[in-house]
């Protein structure tokens, strides 16, 4: 194993920084987008919230379960989903999920009870399947461990961008109340859904599967990235005591069910922020949910962009990826319990801290199952830990919803959210503090 790693070009090769860098700007942008596009098609149900309720009698209950189910036809297809996408590129696939999700997306300005709502929210979940663990596995194809930790925190920037940005378009898309017809609701599902078969059918012409298939990148850069991107793969064979390509020694490993728990009371925490956030923004405002909600949405996710540059920068300067869970876990649980206080200025402050601390742990938790698994281990692994674990977006507003049921007050609901950032602490402590890729010999 020591002589695998010890050929590989140096970190400082000019082939491979180059190679890097090129990569970085050429895909990172267009799979923000995407991922922009993909988190504004699952989340913006919670704008409609209060407006689906009066429009078509939608209750809290029913609400809660449709937001969620989402996440069981996602879990189902999301191993197959990944692991076809293995095998036919990533181009071709993504194209497909994008086009899919986007046409079930506007579908949803169709909803008209109970029924409707459950079912388009599960085949939305369906269509969407394979989409963000493609993009992790995806990632493993262009850039070696070393800058991952990098381009995981850029491409984590999707995630509070939709949400900044999403929300003043989804409030201003409230707007066109009445036109044509058609509720603000109406509308915004519409043309949300619309943005994602558009950038679907860019997907086929912009997206490579591999680096030997572009042109932009020189010989020697293909193949520097090639050689360190196999050597890396070989390495996490040979640590494990088995092949890349062995999924029963995947499925065995006591790390994935680690992973699996922790991402699971991760996205707990998550969407039981994202889902009621604009929600709990114009109940501090004492107004509506339209444009100035829509605004003032945006600031805590805008935090969540600032969080997620600092943290990332910081454990990849100091290999410190299990300090960073920890930090973003314990700020989310903190925010989400300040949320709840009737004073303004200090909700507002908590759901900034509770968004900066849910997206911020994703983009750091990445490390540890793309720097685990390798080939097709991690093909299945991330689909895995990623469908397992988004069930924990079923869980949170059902959670949420039953436990203010029980004890008749809105906090009851953000403790029960929160607890779950508790329970990630207690996990994330038999994490190793370093990936492995800080104990091999320097590259």
């Amino acid at each position: 194993m020591s002589d695998t790693i010890t050929t590989l070009p140096p970190v400082e090769d000019p082939a491979r920084t180059n190679a890097v860098r090129k990569a970085l700007w050429k895909l990172l942008p267009f799979l923000i987008l995407m991922y922009m596009i993909a988190f504004l098609d699952r989340s913006n149900v919670g704008s409609a919230k209060q407006a689906l309720h009066t429009d078509i009698g939608i209750s809290d209950a029913v609400f809660a379960f449709g937001a969620g189910v989402f996440f069981v036809g996602y879990a189902i297809f999301e191993v197959p989903s990944n692991l076809i996408l293995y095998r036919v590129g990533a181009r071709r696939w993504m194209t497909r999920i994008m086009i899919t999700w986007g046409v079930v997306s506007s579908a949803m300005m169709f909803v008209s009870g109970d029924k409707s709502f459950i079912a388009l929210r599960s085949l939305l979940g369906i269509a969407e399947a394979g989409f963000f663990p493609g993009i992790m596995l995806y990632l493993t194809f262009w850039f070696p461990e070393k800058e991952r930790t990098r381009v995981l925190g850029f491409f984590y920037f999707g995630y509070p961008l939709a949400m900044t940005l999403g929300s003043p378009l989804s409030g201003a898309l409230f707007g066109l109340d009445g036109m044509l017809g058609l509720r603000g609701w109406q509308w915004m599902f519409l043309i949300e859904g619309a943005l994602a078969v558009i950038v679907g059918v860019m997907t086929w012409f912009v997206l490579p599967d591999r680096p030997a298939d572009v042109k932009w990148l020189t010989d020697a850069e293909k193949q520097t990235l090639q050689t360190v991107l196999a050597a890396e793969d070989a390495s996490k064979g040979a640590l494990k005591g088995g092949h890349g390509s062995d999924m029963l020694a995947m499925l065995r490993s006591a790390k994935l069910l680690q992973f699996l728990a922790l991402y699971g009371v991760m996205q707990i925490a998550s969407y039981g922020v994202v889902f009621y956030l604009p929600e709990q923004v114009s109940g501090i405002l004492h107004e509506k949910i339209g444009p100035r909600v829509g605004l003032v949405s945006a600031l805590p996710w805008g935090c969540a962009v600032l969080s997620t540059y600092v943290m990332s920068r910081f454990v990849q300067r100091f290999n410190a990826p299990r300090t960073g869970v920890i930090v973003c876990l314990v700020a989310s649980a903190v925010g989400l319990v300040m949320s709840g206080s009737g004073f303004g200025p200090l909700a507002l402050a908590g759901l900034c801290l509770a968004a900066a601390g849910v997206v911020t742990v994703q983009a750091v938790f990445w490390n540890f199952p793309l720097a685990h698994f390798s080939g097709l281990q991690a093909a299945g692994a991330i689909a895995l830990i990623n469908a397992v674990g988004n069930l924990g977006g079923f869980a949170a507003p059902n959670i949420r919803s039953l436990a203010i049921h029980l004890w008749q007050t809105p906090m009851a609901g953000l403790y029960a959210v929160a607890t779950a950032g508790v329970i990630g602490l207690v996990i994330t402590a038999f994490l190793p503090a370093r990936t492995p890729a800080s104990v091999r010999p320097a590259l």
